[in-house]
């Protein structure tokens, strides 16, 4: 019994050993296809979004959302920033796709759409929030906050993207209309709650970025 044990274990040892080598000529090879235009396989494809999504639902779950999302101010400014900022990912009503998008993989999600079910709107806005801060790896998505964008516009932006799925292609344009195009404010990154409760102009050392 011990010599079948001792040789079963040669055996997963030598095929471990195997593997490794076989992965190691892959890498160094550089056989492994980085094309946008080539997919993952559906395997590849799902473990990434399922640890993409457990790591972010794992980072946002502390964050807090301020209460006032629904306030038109915040939504007006946040309409400026999406349409400068994320509409050629993430579309605007009425448009079904765009050139960038078209090119990018994975797909950027459409955002004009609702979130998925069974999720509260807290939840969603923090997961919105927590990925425009800090964007994911290896995906096309910026971390906006490392460009210089505060907490509280990120928030405006966050309270836009809940009123997007409801509006008609002519509500959209009117509030990009209304709004102060690409402008937000480069502060230095705190508490998410704590930073967005201060009004935009008085944070200390706030200072205007406007295109």
């Amino acid at each position: 019994m011990k010599k079948l044990l001792l040789g079963l274990f040669a055996a997963l040892g030598a095929l471990a050993a195997t593997g490794i080598a076989a992965a190691a000529a892959i890498y160094y090879l550089g056989l492994i296809d980085v094309a946008a235009d080539a997919p993952h396989s559906p395997l590849v494809y799902d473990l990434i979004e399922g640890a993409r999504e457990r790591a972010i639902a794992r980072s946002s779950s502390d964050i807090k959302p301020p209460g006032d999302l629904a306030n038109p101010e915040r939504v007006r400014r946040g309409a400026g920033n999406y349409a400068a900022m994320c509409a050629d990912c993430h579309l605007t009503p009425g448009v079904a796709n765009s050139e960038i998008r078209l090119g990018l993989y994975p797909t950027p999600p459409d955002l004009t759409r609702v979130a998925a079910a069974g999720q509260s709107a807290d939840t969603v806005a923090a997961r919105q929030f927590w990925i425009i801060r800090h964007g994911i790896k290896a995906s096309g998505m910026p971390a906006w906050s490392k460009g210089g964008m505060d907490d509280a516009s990120i928030w405006d932006l966050t309270a836009f993207l809940g009123q997007l799925p409801a509006l008609s292609a002519e509500q959209y344009l009117n509030l990009v209309a209304i709004s102060d195009g690409h402008a937000h404010h480069s502060a230095m990154m705190g508490d998410p709650a704590a930073v967005a409760a201060q009004p935009h102009d008085d944070k200390p050392g706030a200072k205007p970025h406007k295109h």
